[in-house]
């Protein structure tokens, strides 16, 4: 999982639930994008599921991090988890469950050099930065090891993730093979997707809480104010007449964006026949999103008493489930 991917998902067929993992990275800061389009699937899915959610501080040490950034991010991935209702998940942050790096070495050793420089992201920082850390080169079989730790049946993944889990799958099939059957081959499934929000000033790109440029990102603690005054400048397009508030995502991008936000909000398109009527029910809608998310991750941040307690309880049951399959594979190979 590179930096500027929030999330892996794995889900484990059991005798009476599915269990489901997901890891959110903290390198930015998380948008409105996120929060409709996985955050809120994962809420939807508590109850239907034994849900895992963790928050990947090694995945967001890849690349170049700064210590106090990488703590401070971590931390508010936590609170904004608890926030938007993942209170019946299993929570933990992934650096406090020693299994995953553990798992990650033995796994290094049935993975090669080769396959993993064919890594399509690590291709592509490699290009743009020249070089890259080891960890960059290495980290797909960490993503396997968060994975296998779970025996998931079947993955849920989006295209970007896809190679990652074809390779987990093939170290799983490698380990089988050659130390004996500790893992579960998981399935690859195409993931379910929740709305997907684009850059409010770039509507034919993906909303990212890594984009360098803020003016068309939503970040979920934005003020009113600061959503107001950013839907506002939402790009649109010149057209005028009472069929101008249409979708169409070919020819008018950043309205289509705006009213797909609008409806994923909650909010309704009947009667508005104008870009500003639609930016201010936008805005309105946005607004009642996030505001008791954002009430709701004040109050952690002043007593963080509950947030301590969901984490702590969490990364217990985490310790008592990955143990298993991480002692079965030391067992296979000699350890």
């Amino acid at each position: 999982m590179s930096t500027t991917t929030p999330t892996t998902t794995a889900t484990i067929a059991t005798t009476s639930t599915a269990r489901r993992l997901s890891l959110l990275t903290p390198s930015g800061t998380p948008t409105l994008g996120n929060l409709l389009g996985a955050l809120r699937p994962l809420v939807a899915g508590q109850d239907a599921h034994d849900c895992f959610v963790g928050v990947s501080d090694l995945h967001a040490m890849t690349d170049g991090h700064d210590p106090r950034l990488l703590r401070e991010r971590s931390s508010d991935l936590a609170r904004l988890l608890l926030a938007v209702g993942l209170e019946r998940s299993t929570l933990f942050v992934q650096s406090r469950v020693p299994a995953h790096r553990q798992l990650a070495f033995l796994l290094e050793c049935v993975a090669s050099s080769g396959e993993l420089g064919r890594m399509i992201q690590f291709k592509q920082r490699r290009r743009a930065n020249g070089s890259s850390r080891a960890a960059l080169l290495t980290y797909p079989v960490l993503m396997a090891a968060d994975i296998l730790l779970y025996r998931p049946a079947q993955v849920p993944v989006g295209d970007d993730q896809r190679q990652h889990v074809e390779l987990a799958r093939d170290l799983a099939l490698r380990f089988n093979r050659t130390y004996g059957e500790v893992f579960t081959v998981p399935e690859v499934v195409v993931a379910p997707t929740g709305a997907r929000v684009m850059d409010l000033q770039r509507p034919t790109e993906k909303m990212s809480k890594s984009s360098t440029e803020l003016s068309g990102v939503v970040a979920l603690l934005d003020p009113p104010d600061v959503v107001r005054r950013k839907v506002a400048r939402a790009v649109t397009d010149a057209e005028t007449g009472p069929d101008a508030v249409r979708a169409d995502r070919d020819t008018k991008p950043g309205v289509t964006n705006l009213l797909e936000v609008l409806a994923a909000c909650g909010g309704s398109a009947d009667g508005i026949s104008t870009y500003g009527a639609l930016k201010r029910a936008v805005t309105d809608a946005v607004v009642g999103v996030l505001e008791p998310l954002q009430r709701r991750h004040a109050e952690l941040a002043a007593d963080p008493g509950p947030l301590e307690a969901a984490y702590a309880a969490g990364e217990a049951r985490c310790r008592r489930v990955t143990p298993p399959p991480l002692a079965a594979a030391e067992a296979a190979m000699g350890l």
